[in-house]
C-alpha cells in the first residue's frame, strides 16, 4: 500500500491513503494481486497517466477506473492504442490491451457458408469458420415456437418455452382444450387459444382413432387436424367474410378501422393522394402485413399529421423529419400512389448532407474551398455523367466519403496551423502516416483536385489498378454455375442473378438495375441487353430469363399499383432490389461477387477482343483493355514486344 500510495501521491498530493487503500482492496481483494499492482506501478508509473494499454495485468485497468470514480486527480483513463477510442480495454493483442472491437477486427475471417468477412462465432465439424448470422439461422439451432408452432430463431425464452421474433409474449387466458388458465398462444388452425402443453400433446383422436397431435376438442374428446370440423371457425362479425376465419373482426375490417383512426373517414375534401393511399392499403393482398406497417411508431404519426393538415404533403416537409428506413419506405409509397412527385432521392440526400457538412469547418476560407470541391466538382460531375438519370447508392456513398475526407484533411491543416498553400509534401506525408488520421484513402481525390486548381503544391498519386487482389478460382465458379443451371429447388430469380454474374461478369449493382426492356423474349430466342449489342442467351439460361421476366414480383405490399419495370423488384414500390440485398442473396448461394466476377472477366478477356467485350457487357473500353492486357490477350502488345527484341547473330547461333 505504501508503494502504491507513493506513486499516486506523485500525481495527486492530496490523495488520501485510506481512500487509495479502499480502492486497491476493492480492485484486488487478494494480496497477491495487490503485490502485482505495486510492482507494475513501481516499474512504470505512466500506466496511470495514459499508458494503461501497456498494463501487464488487467487488474490495473480496474484500479484506474475506480481511482477516477473516487475523484483522485492526475489519473488518465487509457484509450485503445488501435482505434484511439476511450472505451473499455482488456483484451491482450501484440503486447497491448485493446478494445473488443479491435479484437474482433483482428480475428476477421471469411464465413464458409455466406462468404461475409466477420469474426467467427463458431466453427463447423470441419473446422471452417461460421459467422454469427449463420450460426443463429442454422437449422440445428432453430426451435419450435410455443405460440405459432413454427421452427424459427428464438427471440424470447419463457418458462413455458421459446418464442420466435414474430410472436409476442403469451397472455394468460383459458386454454380451449385443457380449460386451464395458462399463458396461451392462438392456434393457426382454429383461431382459439391453446397452451404450450396442449400444443405438444398427442393422443388417439376421438373421431378417427388415429394417434396424432391434438388440434381441437377437449382432453376427454381430443380431435386431430384431419377431423377438426370447420364449424368451430369464426367468421368476421362485421363483414361476415368466411374466407378469412379468425376470432373477432377479420384483418381487412381491422385495417379499415385503423385507417379511419389515422386518416379519418373517407371524404372528398381529403387530398386525392391520401385517398388513393387509403384505397391501396384497404385492398392490399396482404392485410396483416399492411396493418403491422400502419402500427409502426415511425409511420402512424406521420400519416395522422398529413391527414390532419399539421404537416404539408411535400418532399420538403418530410425532409424535416429524422431520416430512417420506415420514412424512406413511406415516402416511396406516397410517390407510387401519386401523392408525391418523383424525385432523385439519392441526389436529395446528398444535397442535404452537403448542406450540413459545408458548415462544419471553422475557417471561412476552408468553407469556400470545400464548397467549390463538393458542389462545383463532385455534384456537377455526377449530374453531367448521369445525364438526368438518378444517382446510384455507390455514387452517393463515394461522394459522401470524399467530402468527409476533404473535411478531415482541412481540419488537420487548421489544427497544425497550416493552409493548402503553406502545406509541404513532408507535412502531407506526416499526416498520411499518422495513426490518428482518418479518411486518408479518399482524401487523395481532394488533394489531386486542389493541385489541379493551383491551390496546393503537394501531391498524392492515384492508386492504379493492377489486377484483382483476391485469387481467381475458376473451378469454384464453374461448380456454382452448374448448380444454378440444373438445381430447380433454388429460386429462379436467384439462379438468373447468379448466372449473370458467373457467366457474363455483371456486378450486383448492374444486375439490380436491369429492366424488363433489357430482356427481349422472342418465340425462338431470348436476347439480353447488357451493353450496346444484345447477347443471345443459350438454354437453360434463356428459360430462366423468360420465367423471371414473366413472373417477377417484388416484396412491396403497399403502393405496388402497377407492374414493376425492374427485372428484380425490391421491397419498396417502384424500386429495384438494393445492391446489398442482392449481394446477401448471392452469398447464400456460395457466390463471392467480387472474386467470382473477376474470374469471369479474366476468362472472357482471354477469348474476346476488348471492343467486343466492352460493347456486349457494358464495360468502359479502358476497363476492357486493362482486363485483356492482364489476361495476356493483347496480341498486339506481344507482337510489338517481339519486334523490339535484339536479333541474334546467325553465325553465333
Amino acid at each position: 500500500m505504501a508503494v502504491i500510495h507513493a506513486v499516486i501521491a506523485g500525481l495527486d498530493l492530496h490523495a488520501d491513503l485510506d481512500v487509495i487503500a479502499d480502492v486497491v482492496r476493492r480492485s484486488a481483494p487478494r494480496p497477491a494481486n495487490q503485490q502485482k499492482i505495486a510492482w507494475a506501478l513501481e516499474a512504470d508509473p505512466s500506466l496511470l497517466t495514459g499508458n494503461g494499454h501497456l498494463a501487464p495485468f488487467p487488474v490495473i485497468l480496474r484500479l484506474i477506473d475506480r481511482l477516477i470514480d473516487a475523484g483522485v486527480a492526475g489519473i488518465t483513463r487509457p484509450a485503445c492504442p488501435r482505434c484511439h477510442r476511450a472505451v473499455r480495454i482488456s483484451k491482450p493483442l501484440d503486447g497491448q490491451r485493446v478494445c473488443r472491437n479491435c479484437i474482433a477486427k483482428s480475428r476477421i475471417e471469411e464465413c464458409s457458408r455466406c462468404g461475409t468477412r466477420r469474426e467467427p462465432a463458431t466453427r463447423d465439424d470441419h473446422g471452417r469458420p461460421l459467422c454469427p448470422n449463420c450460426l443463429v439461422n442454422d437449422p440445428a439451432n432453430l426451435e419450435t415456437c410455443i405460440s405459432c408452432g413454427r421452427r424459427k430463431v428464438v427471440s424470447t425464452r419463457t418458462p413455458d418455452g421459446p418464442l420466435c421474433p414474430s410472436c409476442p409474449s403469451l397472455r394468460t387466458t383459458t386454454c380451449s382444450i385443457c380449460r386451464q388458465e395458462k399463458p396461451c398462444g392462438i392456434s393457426r388452425a382454429t383461431g382459439r387459444p391453446w397452451c404450450p402443453n396442449c400444443q405438444r400433446r398427442s393422443a388417439p383422436c376421438s373421431a378417427c382413432g388415429n394417434a396424432a397431435p391434438i388440434v381441437s376438442g377437449t382432453l376427454d374428446q381430443p380431435v386431430c387436424a384431419a377431423c377438426t370440423p370447420s364449424e368451430i371457425w369464426h367468421i368476421c362479425p362485421t363483414c361476415t367474410d368466411p374466407d378469412y376465419p379468425h376470432p373477432g373482426q377479420c384483418a381487412r375490417c381491422l385495417i379499415n378501422r385503423r385507417l379511419n383512426e389515422l386518416l379519418g373517414p373517407p371524404s372528398e375534401v381529403h387530398h386525392p393522394g391520401l385517398e388513393a393511399l387509403r384505397n391501396n392499403i384497404a385492398t392490399t393482398e396482404h392485410p396483416i402485413t399492411a396493418r403491422r406497417w400502419l402500427n409502426k411508431p415511425s409511420v402512424s404519426p406521420v400519416l395522422a399529421d398529413l391527414a390532419a393538415g399539421r404537416r404539408a404533403l411535400t418532399h420538403e416537409a418530410l425532409d424535416e423529419l429524422p431520416d430512417s428506413p420506415p420514412l424512406a419506405h413511406l415516402r416511396q409509397v406516397l410517390v407510387s400512389v401519386g401523392a408525391l412527385p418523383q424525385r432523385d432521392e439519392y441526389m436529395a440526400r446528398l444535397e442535404r448532407l452537403l448542406t450540413s457538412l459545408l458548415t462544419s469547418p471553422q475557417d471561412p476560407e476552408h468553407r469556400k474551398i470545400l464548397h467549390r470541391y463538393a458542389i462545383w466538382h463532385l455534384v456537377r460531375r455526377l449530374r453531367r455523367r448521369n445525364a438526368g438519370k438518378p444517382l446510384t447508392s455507390q455514387q452517393f456513398i463515394s461522394a459522401r466519403q470524399r467530402t468527409r475526407a476533404a473535411i478531415a484533411f482541412l481540419n488537420w491543416l487548421a489544427a497544425a496551423e497550416l493552409t493548402l498553400e503553406t502545406c509541404q509534401q513532408v507535412d502531407l506525408e506526416r499526416w498520411l502516416t499518422d495513426d490518428s488520421a482518418t479518411h486518408r484513402y479518399h482524401a487523395g481525390h481532394f488533394i489531386r483536385w486542389a493541385r489541379t486548381n493551383k491551390l496546393t503544391a503537394v501531391h498524392v498519386p492515384a492508386i492504379r489498378w493492377n489486377g484483382p487482389t483476391q485469387p481467381l478460382d475458376d473451378e469454384h465458379r464453374w461448380h456454382i454455375a452448374r448448380r444454378l443451371l440444373h438445381d430447380d429447388t433454388l429460386k429462379p430469380e436467384d439462379r438468373l442473378a447468379g448466372l449473370l454474374l458467373l457467366l457474363y461478369a455483371q456486378g450486383p449493382a448492374a444486375i439490380s438495375r436491369l429492366t424488363t426492356e433489357d430482356v427481349e423474349v422472342g418465340a425462338q430466342e431470348v436476347r439480353l441487353h447488357l451493353g450496346q449489342a444484345p447477347i443471345h442467351l443459350p438454354e437453360p439460361v434463356a428459360t430462366l430469363a423468360r420465367h423471371v421476366a414473366a413472373n417477377r414480383k417484388g416484396h412491396a405490399t403497399i403502393g405496388a399499383l402497377t407492374a414493376s419495370p425492374w427485372l428484380f423488384p425490391g421491397g419498396q414500390p417502384g424500386r429495384p432490389i438494393s445492391t446489398t440485398q442482392l449481394t446477401n442473396r448471392l452469398n447464400q448461394l456460395g457466390i463471392r461477387p467480387n472474386q467470382d466476377r473477376s474470374t469471369a472477366l479474366f476468362q472472357l478477356a482471354t477469348e474476346l477482343p476488348a471492343a467486343l467485350l466492352a460493347r456486349t457487357l457494358g464495360l468502359h473500353i479502358e476497363v476492357a483493355v486493362a482486363w485483356q492486357r492482364l489476361s495476356a490477350g493483347d496480341w498486339a502488345a506481344y507482337a510489338a514486344d517481339v519486334s523490339q527484341r535484339p536479333r541474334e547473330d546467325p553465325v553465333r547461333s
